[in-house]
């Protein structure tokens, strides 16, 4: 008779909370799910998918499911605005959608957004599919949890043809409330010939220990484009583990921004599936690291169609003590003949006691196929400083710009101009500024 796993506190916390209740076939998702993470608890070191980062303390800590005052935190709405980003918007804070702070009035045609919640009272049967997934591999802890206990996310759909101009707004809200633990789910389809551009934002205030999950299904149909930047600024204590899956059809074309700022602990797995010949991705991704903070990124890649093109740049920089993973893993699946496919990582350390583990991966099961990746991890430039130093700056200045101008080249190609040089003012303030060496 097989024991299951002393459970860690943080599973005995989260784990007795009762179910949502709701349709049976989601019901029964749910104690599927439920059940799977209560077998196999969380993961450790000798799973190779964490192996670089430890939940030993996160395991620990107490948590409560949700907040029961999170539907009337006061919440300034200007700090949720983001230069250059003026459409529909929608807001949650602690989980919990914020009809008050968000902007959904007059949306373009052939544009749906709605809260899930709304969405599932409406009619489930559309979203079965989608939330029908049963995470079964003790790597996918987090996910589990999240399928067993999200009731509130995202549902966005964007018609065949239909042309959506202004970006769509997605803030995240963690504020104050200790010990408190939220789960969103997204479900995100674009029909074929549609268009969007999309920012997923992820935001903290004050410092007190808090944990959420996210996952979001991403459906591009056929020539469908979508550009997406998701912007992470958690709060400093706060934990938040995040799974984005992305499919595309033939032709489409995505292109995903990531900058990773905020949180004490974060976690992005990141997998994509090109799925349609012609089909295009392009990832590019930055993390700026200080304190303590632990920033992990597990980047997977599959193409399974002929012809299908993926190029990832992504840019890591540590400080103090802080801690960085990044895992690129190239697969080309037999028969996506004509895959080409590269991946570039680099890193720069700015303290001796920061630490950055990179892992680039590439599998070939086709003919005819370009791939290339490459990862590395150092310091700044002696002879750039030498140089920005002879030209009469400070050596602390000298060292910022370089480092400013490291990260600021994954983003040269970001369309929405007053975006990106917003993103370039946060990594600057990011950076270490009066630091000497």
């Amino acid at each position: 008779m097989s024991q299951q796993p002393a459970r860690p506190p943080l599973l005995e916390s989260l784990l007795d909370a009762p179910l949502p209740q709701g349709a049976a076939w989601l019901d029964a998702i749910r104690r599927e799910n439920l059940d799977a993470l209560s077998a196999t608890g969380l993961p450790d070191s000798r799973n190779e998918a964490w192996k670089y980062t430890a939940l030993r303390a996160l395991g620990q800590r107490r948590f409560v499911q949700g907040d029961a005052q999170a539907s009337t935190r006061d919440i300034d709405v200007a700090a949720l605005s983001l230069p250059g980003v003026a459409g529909p918007r929608l807001v949650f804070v602690n989980g919990v959608f914020r009809e008050d702070l968000s902007q959904l009035d007059n949306l373009p045609d052939g544009l749906e957004v709605l809260p899930l919640s709304r969405a599932l009272a409406q009619d489930d049967e559309p979203l079965r599919f989608a939330l029908g997934h049963r995470y079964r591999e003790a790597a996918d802890a987090f996910a589990q949890l999240n399928a067993a206990y999200a009731q509130e996310g995202v549902v966005l759909r964007v018609a065949a043809g239909a042309v959506i101009e202004q970006p769509v707004h997605f803030s995240f809200i963690g504020a104050f409330a200790e010990q408190a633990a939220w789960h969103l789910r997204h479900v995100i389809a674009l029909g074929d010939g549609a268009e969007l551009s999309l920012v997923e934002h992820h935001l903290g205030f004050g410092d007190a220990q808090q944990l959420a999950t996210s996952v979001a299904d991403i459906v591009l149909g056929e020539r469908a484009r979508l550009d997406m930047t998701l912007l992470q600024q958690a709060a400093t204590d706060a934990s938040l583990i995040r799974r984005t899956s992305v499919q595309l059809g033939v032709a489409a074309h995505a292109t995903l921004n990531v900058v990773e700022l905020g949180g004490a602990l974060v976690r992005h797995d990141l997998h994509a599936t090109i799925k349609g010949d012609n089909a295009r991705l392009d990832t590019r991704g930055v993390f700026a690291l200080r304190g303590r903070q632990h920033v992990d990124t597990q980047l997977s890649i599959r193409h399974d169609a002929l012809n299908s093109a993926s190029e990832s740049i992504w840019r890591g920089v540590a400080d103090e003590r802080s801690r960085g993973v990044f895992r690129g893993a190239i697969l080309v699946a037999e028969g996506a003949d004509g895959s080409d496919a590269s991946l570039s990582n680099k890193n720069l350390l700015l303290s001796s006691q920061a630490e950055i583990d990179t892992k680039p991966e590439l599998e070939i099961y086709a003919d005819e196929v370009k791939a290339a990746h490459g990862a590395t991890v150092g310091q700044l430039d002696e002879r750039s400083l030498f140089y920005l130093r002879s030209r009469g700056i400070p050596l602390a200045e000298a060292r910022s710009l370089l480092t400013a101008a490291f990260c600021r080249a994954v983003f040269a190609s970001m369309p929405n101009e007053t975006l990106r040089d917003h993103i370039s003012q946060l990594l600057l303030l990011q950076l270490p500024v009066d630091q000497v060496a």
